[in-house]
């Protein structure tokens, strides 16, 4: 009886490094990306076993593959699977590009028709939702190297332009140029003279352009005070 039971538990390890393994192949490129851009991962297994961001997206991709043959409900069946273990919903329909990373990831959701490009994160509640009950392509579609904040809700049949940022709670219901940063309800853009915003990932020093204009006009009254 006891080697029978070591049998089955040196087969169940086997199978579990097998499992391993192929993730770590299959997935390096998402897992360096994880590793790039969360200071807090310390290795390749403590990603593969820990991060919900990263089982979010092998669960897409296994529905996004029963999708595209037409298994719907088994697409459904799998996103659910993901949804109630990682908390993060992401439509099987979607489609999502390469080096995609979801931090924390808590409340995200993707919808059916969203697109994303290469090298895009995400913070916890982000949002890629959809407007109204019409068909077809109903949310956005995300360039490449976009930085979507906590919080932030993208919504509707819009397009995220390369290189930009999405600040933290931030309602985006328009297009938004390549190299801009979006602030506000709802959103406000403002230029970045091309710069890469996800870099360095400094949320602290995101420029509002409301505000800007605020602190101008304070500055004037003063000096008009003082005269």
């Amino acid at each position: 009886m006891v080697s029978i039971l070591i049998n089955i538990l040196i087969i169940l390890l086997a199978v579990v490094l097998i499992k391993l393994i192929l993730i770590s192949v299959i997935f390096s490129e998402d897992i360096k990306a994880a590793q790039r851009r969360d200071p807090a991962a310390k290795s390749f297994i403590e990603i593969i076993l820990l991060y919900s961001g990263l089982h979010a997206l092998i669960y897409y991709r296994i529905a996004h593959f029963f999708y595209q043959i037409h298994l719907f409900f088994l697409a459904r069946f799998y996103s659910q699977i993901a949804r109630f273990i990682t908390g993060i919903e992401i439509h099987p329909g979607a489609k999502i590009g390469k080096r995609f990373f979801i931090d924390h990831g808590v409340g995200v959701v993707i919808g059916e028709t969203a697109v994303i490009g290469d090298d895009v994160l995400l913070y916890q509640g982000a949002t890629l939702g959809g407007t109204g009950i019409v068909k077809g392509k109903r949310h956005p579609t995300v360039g490449n190297n976009v930085v979507i904040g906590a919080g932030a809700k993208v919504l509707g049949n819009i397009t995220i332009g390369n290189n930009s940022y999405i600040g933290a709670n931030a309602v985006v219901i328009k297009d938004v140029p390549p190299n801009s940063t979006v602030v506000g309800v709802p959103g406000r853009i403002t230029k970045q003279d091309g710069k890469k915003m996800d870099v360095d990932l400094d949320h602290v020093h995101i420029l509002d352009p409301i505000m800007q204009s605020i602190e101008e006009l304070q500055d004037r009254i003063k000096n008009l005070e003082k005269k």
